[in-house]
């Protein structure tokens, strides 16, 4: 892995297309103690054609649980399913580090329909 403070190596538009991203509500949010780092299990609503999506996301230091129901956030869609412990995450959400390195989730502004695709 590329250290994440440098920009990446350039890519062509094509490349970045081939990144699915779209925006997704959270419809059910629950703790995840069996996970190596302390994480929440996700399901994301992308509304159709992709549907609900399950997620592991190691989001404890900032969110609860009981307070991601409702909130949009922005998910790769297109990697294949990861096995994280017991649970398969299905897609990959996004968000960036803080100044201690801890996960600050990825949304649109306002409030966008779901499955919209970033561009």
């Amino acid at each position: 892995m590329t250290d994440p403070k440098c920009p990446a190596a350039p890519i062509g538009f094509d490349d970045f297309m081939k990144v699915d991203i779209r925006v997704g509500t959270i419809v059910e949010a629950q703790p995840y103690p069996e996970a190596r780092k302390p994480a929440i299990k996700l399901v994301i609503d992308f509304g159709e054609p992709i549907g609900r999506k399950t997620s592991s996301a190691q989001i404890t230091r900032h969110y609860r649980p009981e307070d991601l129901p409702g909130r949009q956030v922005l998910a790769v869609v297109n990697f294949p399913p990861r096995q994280i412990g017991k649970f398969l995450s299905e897609v990959l959400t996004l968000g960036v580090p803080d100044s201690d390195g801890e996960v600050v989730l990825i949304g649109p502004g306002h409030e966008v329909p779901k499955g919209g695709r970033l561009f």
